[in-house]
């Protein structure tokens, strides 16, 4: 009897740790972004570059650039974008911006989170 415990108490744990890592998995993760967080570019025209952990549905995520002032400007998102990938182009003025993302993983999870940058002239 104590054996038979131990080994449904073992598939009990094994199973949860199966299932915490995949839930991890699901969600899209920000790894790589230009420009980085805290980071300065060069005003003018300037390539928004995010990479997430894993494939996302371009059609349903987002973009928007917040100036220091408040104004906000939804950005569309490139074409032809890599599948773990989401590009912009956009004209930036010397100032202080966050760029938020929201972006649903190909699994139907929603992930959202901004990168924080400045322009210099």
């Amino acid at each position: 009897m104590r054996r038979r415990a131990l080994i449904v108490f073992g598939a009990a744990a094994a199973a949860s740790a199966v299932t915490a890592g995949r839930s991890a998995w699901a969600h899209a993760i920000l790894i790589e972004s230009v420009p980085r967080p805290g980071g300065t570019v060069a005003a003018g025209r300037t390539a928004l570059h995010l990479r997430f952990n894993s494939r996302i549905d371009h059609a349903r995520s987002q973009l928007r650039l917040v100036a220091s002032d408040g104004a906000t400007r939804l950005l569309v998102i490139a074409n032809g974008s890599a599948p773990d990938v989401i590009d912009a182009d956009v004209e930036l003025r010397p100032g202080a911006y966050t760029l938020r993302w929201q972006v649903l993983a190909v699994d139907g999870h929603l992930t959202r989170g901004e990168v924080a940058f400045s322009v210099t002239a």
